[in-house]
């Protein structure tokens, strides 16, 4: 085992920290579970707390333009009030619940250039060191992954996903950022919207889904953004027909009326009774109102979609499934995270179990 050291206070001879996540994705809402592994110093120690820190890139929009920063967005202490002898091997299980909001990173197993970690703090003899860093991998739940499948169903394409800083207005967003997955829409849509934004925004009570629109401009009109939103308790993913579902969303989105219905269902519409905020199913927008200057196209500001994912999805019968230029993106990722986070300097947001 590799024990990674700890800079700073502690100096040379202190203890080291090596946390190993458990080898399967978490899930939004769902436990994180691994172990804190320690490795004694040059003396004996005492740890007065270890506590992990989930870390984000995270975009912001200013007036001066853009920037990427890190945000910790959930801190818990696992373990702590113990000495530690020196030399000695002693290794920390874990076990906490993940924020509900926490961004999806993969989708069936490929990465979407979601940038997450895990941070781990020691805390000896009154110092802080943040050591040991890891990347965190979180998969969809049921319902998320349903309606990304319908959307590749429909022909959309993934382009790409990013972490923006700020709010949605009107939703029940509890961390300081949102996710955008950025899709590109099959022939039937191309001549109405050049690209739509999905977000989720996962509760105990359910999931609610933002979909923002880039709709072109005609002859006489100009092109504009419309935002709706639709809300889903848990229990509802199984069993329904998201396809037609989804397809209905579009429909009304961009405003084709009677629409027809491939798989022979009638879609369910949403209404207030499903939503666990107790907001309206259909409804458009200007903007997010994220307080950045309202909503932006990410291509004409440079946004930076995440390492090699300039490739589409491939969409039809395997729905919304990633691909990969070289398989360089998995790779990539696993470097970036320690790079981009070393050094910067932490929003601190969202929950804290401390």
């Amino acid at each position: 085992m590799v024990f990674k050291k700890l800079l700073g206070s502690l100096g040379v001879g202190g203890p080291q920290v090596d946390t190993v996540l458990d080898p399967v994705a978490a899930v939004p809402g769902g436990t994180l579970s691994g172990q804190v592994n320690l490795q004694g110093g040059n003396a004996d120690f005492t740890i007065d707390h270890i506590t992990l820190e989930l870390v984000a890139r995270v975009e912001a929009e200013h007036d001066h333009g853009e920037s990427e920063g890190a945000v910790v967005f959930h801190r818990t202490t696992v373990g702590g009030s113990f000495r530690l002898a020196e030399g000695e091997l002693r290794s920390v299980p874990f076990a906490f619940p993940l924020p509900y909001e926490t961004p999806i990173t993969e989708l069936y197993g490929q990465p979407l250039g979601i940038i997450l970690g895990v941070r781990t703090e020691l805390g000896v003899a009154g110092a802080k060191d943040k050591g040991d860093l890891d990347q965190l991998a979180v998969r969809p739940l049921p319902a998320q992954e349903a309606i990304l499948e319908a959307l590749g169903q429909l022909g959309f394409a993934f382009k790409s996903a990013d972490l923006e800083y700020g709010h949605i207005h009107g939703t029940g967003q509890q961390l300081p950022f949102y996710q955008e997955i950025e899709l590109t829409p099959p022939a039937q849509y191309a001549h109405q919207v050049s690209e739509i934004e999905v977000t989720f925004l996962a509760s105990p009570a359910g999931v609610e889904v933002v979909i923002e629109t880039d709709k072109r401009g005609g002859l006489f009109h100009g092109g504009h953004d419309a935002l709706t939103r639709f809300s889903y308790g848990h229990h509802e993913a199984a069993g329904r027909n998201w396809n037609a579902e989804v397809e209905t969303w579009m429909n009304q989105l961009l405003g084709h009326h009677g629409g027809h219905d491939p798989y022979g269902h009638t879609p369910h519409t949403p209404h207030a009774a499903h939503d666990p905020y107790g907001h309206s199913g259909y409804g458009t927008h200007a903007d997010k109102g994220h307080g950045h200057g309202g909503h932006h196209g990410h291509d004409d500001h440079g946004h930076r979609s995440g390492p090699g994912m300039g490739t589409a999805i491939a969409a039809g019968a395997a729905g919304l499934a990633v691909g990969v230029v070289g398989g360089m993106v998995a790779a990539e990722v696993v470097d970036e995270i320690g790079d981009f986070f070393e050094g910067e300097d932490e929003d601190e947001g969202g929950d804290d179990d401390e």
